[in-house]
């Protein structure tokens, strides 16, 4: 890759995390440090997802980043929306939309997406931030533990779906008319 290209991504990025920071710093104003940690978390995790598969060349990577990113929000919208004049839409400081959470489930999609794609080098600090969000958002009332359990459970499943691993092993077994054994496979 030469140094124009690398730079030309640089920046790309470097301007998208700058524009969803502004609206996040605009959105938190006057609230906790530990609301405004989340809100920010919350667009770190699936932005550096598609920044690790955009800076190691990883085309299928960002097809995938956003499939998943994509499915995900869609179901989510669509119970958000659907389940918004029930007593589940209703949030612990009474406002609407509460299940599921729309931070849990973006910042869950970005980790299931760095775990399943990449391994756990990048899931387990991921998941530790997903964690986080997940015990703040509940910690300051703006949501239950149902709300966030079920967005962290909507975006590992659409996970599982969506994303393949960047180098997969399967190891099966294979039953034939006269033969038994065990078929490795490993994609590169």
């Amino acid at each position: 890759m030469s140094m124009s290209t690398f730079m030309n991504r640089y920046l790309i990025v470097c301007l998208m995390i700058a524009v969803l920071g502004s609206s996040v710093v605009t959105a938190t104003a006057g609230n906790g440090a530990d609301l405004l940690a989340t809100d920010i978390l919350t667009a770190v995790v699936p932005l550096t997802g598609l920044s690790v598969a955009y800076f190691t060349d990883d085309t299928e990577g960002q097809k995938q980043w956003l499939r998943n990113t994509g499915v995900n929000q869609l179901f989510l919208t669509a119970l958000r929306v659907g389940l918004n004049e029930t007593s589940l839409g209703v949030r612990p400081n009474g406002g609407a939309y509460g299940f599921p959470s729309g931070h849990m489930a973006l910042v869950s999609s970005g980790a299931a997406f760095l775990g399943q794609r990449y391994g756990w080098k990048w899931g387990v600090p991921a998941y530790l931030a997903t964690a986080y969000v997940a015990y703040v958002r509940v910690d300051e009332n703006k949501h239950h533990w149902r709300d966030v359990i079920a967005s962290g459970a909507l975006s590992y499943g659409v996970a599982l779906l969506t994303v393949t691993p960047e180098i997969a092993t399967c190891l099966a077994p294979v039953i034939g008319p006269d033969f038994l054994g065990l078929r490795w496979q490993r994609s590169f």
